[in-house]
């Protein structure tokens, strides 16, 4: 079994910068990848970033060139830096992991950018 625990989440005004954390615990010998979706109010589940296990990244357009992320695989820890936040970057974020074919997901965590 895995749990992911984020934190970092949190109120900014546009243009500001936020650094999300997620780190993993428990079977974690086998990951796959590990990144970040997020749900607006309202809105459906969006991919954000991934990161695999060998290094390889993807982003969402709408994040690409602001967003970052990385991963301390010591620490099965991965992070999302963001920067130049706008507010429709505003929603709860969610880590995911998978790994051996399971998903795993976050609780999640507010970020809200204000105008």
């Amino acid at each position: 079994q895995v749990q992911l625990v984020e934190s970092g989440g949190g109120l900014v005004q546009a243009g500001g910068s936020l650094r999300l954390s997620c780190a993993a615990s428990g079977s974690t010998l086998s990951i796959d990848s590990m990144g970040w979706y997020r749900q607006a109010p309202g809105k459906a589940r969006e991919f954000v970033a991934r990161i695999r296990s060998e290094g390889t990244t993807n982003y969402a357009d709408s994040v690409k060139g602001r967003f970052t992320i990385s991963r301390d695989n010591a620490k099965n820890t991965v992070y999302l830096q963001m920067n130049s936040l706008k507010p429709e970057d505003t929603a709860v974020y969610f880590c995911r992991l998978l790994s051996s074919g399971r998903i795993y997901w976050g609780q999640g965590t507010q970020v809200t950018v204000s105008s």
